[in-house]
C-alpha cells in the first residue's frame, strides 16, 4: 500500500547543494523541509574524498560532509536516506521507494539536487576486453575509503584536471604506483600545476596529446593501448586504470519529469533563480553543470533557497524566458535561461579548447549585446565567468541569446 504525504519543500539529493538548500529553507521557517537521498549515508561525493581542501577551513571530505549534514538537521530539516525517487505522479508530486515501502510525496516546491556522475569506460567507447581493475574516480574512492578493497599495484590515470588529483591521492593511499597520467589535451587541465610538477619529479610521467584506445587483459587488466596525436602508438603495462573527470549531470529524474535539458550542460535548463520551466520545480548544483567544487554548489544551494522562499511567499514565476546558448568551442553556460524578473549576477562558462585571452561576444537576433576580452586564458575543465551587466538589453520575446568568440 502506497502512503501519501504533503511537505512544504522537498529536496532530492543530500549532497552539499541539496543540504545547503535544505538548511537555508528550514532556518527561514518556511514549513516542513524534507531531503531524500538514495544513498545510505548523506553528504554526497565528499564522504569518500579523504583529501583536504573542503570548505574555508580546509577540512577533509568526510568532515565537510558531516558539517553539511549537521547544518541541515540542526535547522530542522528532515533527512531520509535509502529513499529512491522513482518518478513523478504530477509536477510537484514524486513517487519514492525505500525499505519502508512505497510513498507519494507532494510538495509546494521541489528542488532537484541530484548531482553528477563520471562517465565510465563503456560510455567513453573505449574498446578492448572487459577485465577487472577499471574504475572511475568515484568507484576508486569508494572501493578504497568505504569498502577497504585491494586495488592493484600499477595504475594509469586518464585525465589531468582537478579530479585526477583526487584519484592520484587515493591511489597513493592504497599503495598503488602510478605508471602514467594521460590526457588528450596538449597541457594539464588542472589549476594545481605546481602540485603536478612535484608529482612528475617523483616519477609520474605526464603523457599529453594522448588517448587510451584499448584495454588489454583476461580476467585482470594487463595494460592499455595509447595513440598520440601525431599517430604514434604505445602500450603501458598496468593492472588498474582510472577514468577521471568526464562528468555528466545525473539528470534521469529531470528527464522523467519532462523538464527541458540544456543542450550544452545536459542538465535541466534554469534561470538565474534556479527555476526550471516547470512552475515550483527548482534545480541546483552539479545536476546543472558537471562539475563544480563542493563549496561552489553549496553556495548555489543557499542562493536557490532564497529563490524558493520568494516563490513560496509571493508565488511569482516567470511567464516567459529566452534560452542562452554557446557556440563552439565554448561547451556550455549556466544559467541558461533569461527572464525579465531574474537578472543574473554573472554566468559560468566552460570551453572545449584552450583559448588564450578570448574575446566573448553576446548576440541576439543579429544585435551585439556585449563584447569583452577575457583577462586570462580559458582552459578546458576549468570554469570562467562572464558578467551579466548586459542582460537588461535582452528582448524576452526575441530569439535565443548566443555567446561566441569574436
Amino acid at each position: 500500500m502506497r502512503r501519501e504525504r504533503i511537505v512544504d519543500a522537498l529536496v532530492v539529493g543530500a549532497g552539499p547543494a541539496g543540504l545547503a538548500a535544505a538548511a537555508s529553507l528550514a532556518a527561514a521557517g518556511i514549513g516542513e523541509v524534507e531531503v531524500v537521498d538514495r544513498e545510505r549515508q548523506a553528504g554526497g561525493v565528499p564522504r569518500h574524498c579523504l583529501h583536504g581542501g573542503f570548505g574555508r577551513l580546509g577540512m577533509t571530505g568526510p568532515q565537510y560532509a558531516e558539517r553539511c549534514v549537521a547544518a541541515a538537521v540542526g535547522t530542522g530539516a528532515v533527512l531520509r536516506t535509502g529513499v529512491t525517487v522513482t518518478g513523478w505522479a504530477a509536477p510537484l508530486t514524486l513517487d519514492t521507494t525505500s525499505p519502508r515501502g512505497l510513498e507519494r510525496i507532494t510538495a509546494r516546491a521541489v528542488v532537484l539536487a541530484t548531482g553528477a556522475r563520471e562517465r565510465p569506460r563503456a560510455a567513453r567507447l573505449v574498446p578492448g576486453t572487459r577485465p577487472a581493475g577499471v574504475y572511475t574516480t568515484g568507484e576508486l574512492q569508494q572501493a578504497v575509503h568505504l569498502y577497504r578493497q585491494r586495488i592493484g599495484s600499477r595504475a594509469v590515470v586518464v585525465g589531468a584536471e582537478p579530479v585526477s588529483f583526487a584519484a592520484l591521492d587515493t591511489l597513493r593511499r592504497a599503495g598503488v604506483a602510478v605508471a602514467a597520467l594521460v590526457t588528450e589535451h596538449p597541457r594539464p587541465q588542472a589549476a594545481q600545476l605546481r602540485a603536478l610538477d612535484a608529482r612528475l619529479r617523483h616519477g609520474v610521467p605526464l603523457l599529453t596529446d594522448a588517448t587510451v584506445t584499448e584495454l588489454h587483459g583476461r580476467g585482470r587488466l594487463s595494460g592499455v593501448g595509447l595513440r598520440h596525436r601525431d599517430g604514434r602508438t604505445a602500450y603501458v603495462a598496468c593492472d588498474t586504470v582510472v577514468f577521471t573527470g568526464d562528468f555528466v549531470p545525473d539528470h534521469e529524474l529531470a528527464r522523467r519529469g519532462g523538464l527541458p535539458l540544456d543542450p550544452g550542460t545536459r542538465g535541466p535548463a534554469v534561470d538565474a533563480a534556479f527555476r526550471t520551466p516547470e512552475r515550483g520545480v527548482f534545480a541546483v548544483g552539479n545536476v546543472l553543470h558537471a562539475v563544480e567544487p563542493a563549496r561552489v554548489v553549496a553556495r548555489e544551494g543557499a542562493a536557490a533557497a532564497a529563490a524558493v522562499r520568494r516563490y513560496l511567499c509571493e508565488g511569482d514565476w516567470p511567464a516567459a524566458s529566452v534560452p542562452l546558448r554557446v557556440s563552439a568551442p565554448l561547451a556550455w553556460v549556466a544559467p541558461n535561461r533569461l527572464t525579465l524578473d531574474g537578472p543574473a549576477d554573472g554566468f559560468t562558462l566552460r570551453t572545449a579548447a584552450l583559448l588564450p585571452r578570448p574575446v566573448l561576444v553576446v548576440t541576439q537576433d543579429g544585435r551585439t549585446l556585449h563584447r569583452t576580452r577575457m583577462r586570462r586564458p580559458a582552459v578546458p575543465s576549468r570554469p570562467f565567468r562572464l558578467t551579466g551587466a548586459w542582460t537588461g538589453a535582452v528582448e524576452i520575446g526575441g530569439g535565443a541569446v548566443r555567446i561566441g568568440l569574436g
